[in-house]
């Protein structure tokens, strides 16, 4: 009987409620690939003492998991109130000012509004839960809103602005901040928050190259302006990878658009073999309760079927009473869908892409399946031949073997990948595949059969071009 790999990849987000070495290592064996800091919170402080537990667990139990730096963004929020609640009704009008603590229905702002804003646009308070219009810009820092909705606000609770052109000014001071800490520490993933433009990630393509940064970039898709046909299809191949923060999303867009606009979103990353990851809200009742709901089961499920890389977890690991159960139900849910539901076609929702680079993934993959090897094996520097391989998810693990921790730790949260450090060598891959086998890594009694996918200079960046089948008895 062989062994059942995990293909779509899990990502669950540090808080309080993993805040030791044991959780983190508890994490890791219970099936996360890799780990979210979620820099809207965390302190540098915080995030080194992570890091550090994060790597020292990968290394304890032999597995490379990705450390994903996830930017606050120009995230606006309400300042600190003096009230723990503030009750507001419809019709209330509410001055938000950069410049002002909270004196009645005067709110303190975390952003000059009044520099970005234009009379008649919507603004949500409390993600989304008071809707508002501007209706006048009240001085240099202040804008009126009136309310349309009863509700409450508390305080840093976030802002929501739909048509509001950030003009580019999307990379913050405290991102600035956060960019500058993170360009020395070992990060594999940046993510960029409310994205609007493929401008906007090579912007921070430019900033983390001239900071030594090896990291790669994910484009958070949570904008209004994002979600344009041509727009998006740009951020996607200008990107590393794109996350569905379906939070903000549905909120700047409405929660009607977010499953299609996820559905596309995950297509087009297969088609440019870039990373797919889902987030927000996949398992939210495990916060507070030991089992997910049947509609949370059907959620990963779906991002299963449609070929997400990598489903992720926020409140349920970070502030959840049930870190663990959370991971295990996930990986179930995984496990069950890869087995009885393979990955959706993509051609109907954004057409073939037949181009050289992506020839010899398509070959290994079909030959893979045809011959019922046991794993495709891919050498790889850069990991760029893995993701290709991946990119026509292929129903069997892909053992990546690479010189690069680096990329080994960014392969973690890619589909089906399964990735090893080794050295460059001309037969880095067969090797692999003998020492995988002696340790009956593939459950498998007898012979194993592999692809391999290699070059024929090893360790140069873009030179595949070879596929073999070796029998490993």
């Amino acid at each position: 009987m062989s062994v059942t790999f995990k293909r779509t990849k899990i990502l669950a987000t540090v808080g309080p409620s993993v805040d030791s070495d044991d959780a983190i290592q508890a994490m890791i064996k219970a099936g996360v690939n890799g780990f979210r800091l979620n820099f809207s919170h965390a302190t540098y402080e915080g995030a080194d003492v992570n890091i550090a537990r994060i790597r020292q667990a990968s290394q304890a139990i032999g597995k490379p998991v990705a450390i994903l730096q996830d930017l606050q963004g120009p995230k606006v929020r309400l300042g600190n109130l003096s009230v723990d609640e503030l009750n507001v009704k419809q019709g209330d009008e509410l001055i938000l000012d950069y410049a002002a603590e909270h004196d009645g229905h005067v709110l303190p702002v975390q952003y000059n509004l009044a520099e970005k804003v234009r009379p008649g646009q919507p603004l949500y308070l409390f993600d989304g839960k008071v809707r508002t219009t501007i209706d006048s810009i009240a001085s240099a820092t202040a804008i009126k809103v009136r309310v349309e909705n009863d509700g409450v606000l508390m305080s840093r609770k976030g802002i929501n602005l739909p048509d509001t052109d950030f003009g580019g000014d999307i990379i913050t001071e405290k991102d600035m901040r956060d960019i500058e800490y993170g360009a020395d520490k070992d990060i594999d993933y940046v993510a960029l928050s409310f994205v609007q433009s493929a401008e906007d990630i090579r912007n921070l393509r430019t900033l983390l190259k001239e900071r030594g940064s090896t990291a790669r970039i994910i484009a958070k898709v949570e904008t209004k302006a994002a979600i344009e046909t041509a727009v998006m299809e740009e951020i996607v191949k200008v990107s590393d990878g794109v996350m569905v923060a379906r939070g903000d999303l549905a909120v700047e867009v409405g929660p009607e658009v977010v499953p299609i606009m996820q559905r596309r979103i995950i297509a087009l990353c297969r088609k440019y073999g870039k990373l797919s990851i889902v987030a927000t809200q996949m398992m939210a009742s495990m916060v507070s309760h030991p089992e997910p709901t049947r509609a949370e089961v059907s959620d990963v499920a779906n991002a299963v079927i449609l070929g997400a890389d990598t489903v992720m977890l926020s409140d349920e690991t970070a502030m959840g009473k049930y870190p663990l159960e959370t991971i295990a139900a996930m990986k179930r849910v995984i496990l069950y869908t890869q087995e009885n539901a393979p990955p959706a076609p993509i051609n109907d929702v954004i057409g073939d892409d037949n181009t050289q680079r992506t020839a010899i993934g398509a070959a290994a993959v079909k030959l893979a399946e045809d011959l019922h090897v046991n794993a495709v094996v891919a050498e790889t520097k850069s990991g760029a031949t893995a993701r290709d391989i991946a990119a026509f998810r292929p129903n069997l693990p892909i053992v990546s073997v690479t010189s690069e921790s680096r990329a080994a730790q960014q392969l973690a949260l890619v589909y089906a990948n399964k990735s090893f450090v080794r050295p460059d060598g001309e037969k880095a891959g067969l090797e692999l595949a003998r020492e995988l086998s002696g340790q009956n890594y593939f459950g498998v009694d007898g012979a194993v059969k592999v692809v391999i996918v290699s070059g024929r200079q090893p360790g140069l960046v873009g030179a595949t071009d070879t596929i073999r089948v070796r029998v490993i008895e």
